[in-house]
Order: C-alpha cells, then structure tokens, then sequence
C-alpha cells in the first residue's frame, strides 16, 4: 500500500504487462462528502463500479496500480492542467486559456458533473486543496506507474501498459472497447491481440469509438521507446448485479477474458523480443 492507491507485484515486475485500474476508487473523504450538493448515491456513477474486482481475479503475478481515492476527488486520467474554473478557484483563465473539451463537459481533474448538468458541489474548492491533491494522489499514482512500466521495459525489451475502465451499455452494441488513441500510443499488433482475446469470449469489440484513451495513455504510451499503452472500457452490465451495484454472475467469465488478454499481450511482447534475440 502506498498513499492513496494499492500496488500489487514485487520490486520488478514478473512479466512485460502493468495493469492500472485508475477509476475503481470508493474512499470518499469527509471533506469532499461535506462539499457535495446532491445525495451521495449521484456521485456513484463516476466510479468504474468495482472493475477493481475484475483486475484482481484476473491477477497471477502482473503488476497492478489500483486507485482507492474515488475519481470525484480526483480524476488521475486528466491532466494537472484540467482544472475547471465553476469549481477550483486556482483555475485561473490566464493559466489555462484554452480548457480542454473534458473540463467544458464538466469532467475534468476535479469533475464538476456525473450525469446530467447537475453541479455536484456547493462550493468552488481552494487551489490549495487542489494543489494537495495533485501533490498527494494524482503524482505519486503517476510516478508508480512511469517507474513500474520502465522496470518492465527494462526487464524484457517491451513494456504494455493496460488501463483498465468500465463503461455504460453502448448503442452501437460493442461490449469492450479498445482504445490507443488512434494509433498513437499502441503498436497495431498489441491492439490486435487485445481485441482476439475479447473476441475469443465471443464479447462485440470496438476501436477507439467512443473512447480512444485520455492522459494515462497520453503520458505513458510511448511506442518508439518500447513503452505501448492500451486502454480497456468493458460494458459494467456483463459483470454486475442488475442493480449495477455489486458483483454478479458475470464477474468470472470477464475475468476470464481479461486473463486472456493479459497473457496475449504479453505473449506477443516476449515473442517479439525473442525473435529479435534470435535474428
């Protein structure tokens, strides 16, 4: 355990894939509790509902980053420089001019809204409670995970960053999507045996639509250094209860697929480095 997120494995990790589940958190801390303006139960759907249980089942010896803070204290895949201005008296309009298309929609660093257009606060919050909980959680998460996907790529030539989310029920139909943020931040053939591994549980997949990956995979996915970043968004309705509160039947046959996908991923990067090795 460390600050405000678990981190699972030993010093080095065992194999080429680190796994972050940055959005699972449920730790709500009295001041944030105090600041709210809705009932509780409205902030809820900001969280990637327990797709922390997923990630854990689906662990032998991977790496893994788990987020305990819930996402409405802080958001770890937006930028620092995210901070929305109806909600944080340190964003100021010269330090940020140009607020990004997550900030206007209200989900930036600090979320403004989780559904609706309903403001979750009866308060803007001090920059220096801000500034705390950059400096407390969203840094270290960040360092962790930068230090962990360097050991790996160090240890076995390729590093593969797995962020994992859980999203609604999509119109389209496609139950996991997959996302490297067009191209950007994943080697295609990493894609492509992500998306065999959820095909193979016969799970409907997408690329990129509607969620090509935000600032984890924007910062850590770095291709030409050995360093991919893909980013996982599987439908909650395939592994909670019906309430869409706690675990369901479900939750075995996608942890499942998400072993699947895990040791896919890291197949494809030891095959490579050792035909390399062999050339």
């Amino acid at each position: 355990m460390d600050g405000s997120f678990d981190l699972y494995g030993g010093p080095s990790p065992a194999g080429p894939v680190v796994v972050s589940v940055p959005h699972a958190g449920r730790d709500y801390p009295l001041s944030l509790r105090a600041a709210l303006s809705v009932p509780m139960r409205a902030v809820l759907p900001l969280e990637d509902r327990h797709i922390d249980a997923v990630a854990l089942a689906a662990r032998t010896d991977e790496t893994m980053l788990v987020q305990r803070r819930a996402r409405a204290w802080i958001d770890l895949n937006r930028s620092e420089d995210e901070r929305d201005p109806r909600i944080d008296e340190g964003a100021h309009p010269t330090r940020h001019p140009f607020a990004s298309a997550k900030v206007k929609s209200g989900l930036g660093l600090v979320p403004r809204r989780a559904t609706g257009a309903t403001i979750l606060w009866s308060r803007r919050f001090a920059d220096d409670d801000i500034r705390a909980r950059i400096v407390g959680d969203h840094r270290p998460y960040h360092a962790a995970l930068a230090r962990a996907l360097a050991l790996a790529r160090d240890r076995f030539g390729t590093a593969i960053l797995l962020d994992l989310h859980s999203m609604p029920s999509l119109a389209s139909g496609a139950t996991v999507v997959i996302g490297d943020r067009f191209g950007r931040t994943a080697a295609a053939r990493f894609v492509a045996r992500a998306e065999g591994a959820a095909r193979q549980a016969g799970l409907t997949t997408a690329i990129n639509l509607p969620y090509a990956g935000a600032h984890i995979l924007a910062t850590h996915g770095r291709p030409a250094e050995g360093v991919h970043a893909i980013q996982i968004e599987i439908d909650r309705a395939l592994y909670l209860d019906r309430a869409h509160d706690q675990t369901g039947d479900g939750l075995p046959r996608i942890a499942a697929m998400l072993r699947t996908m895990i040791a896919a991923l890291s197949d494809e990067a030891l095959g490579q480095r050792y035909d390399c090795a062999a050339e």
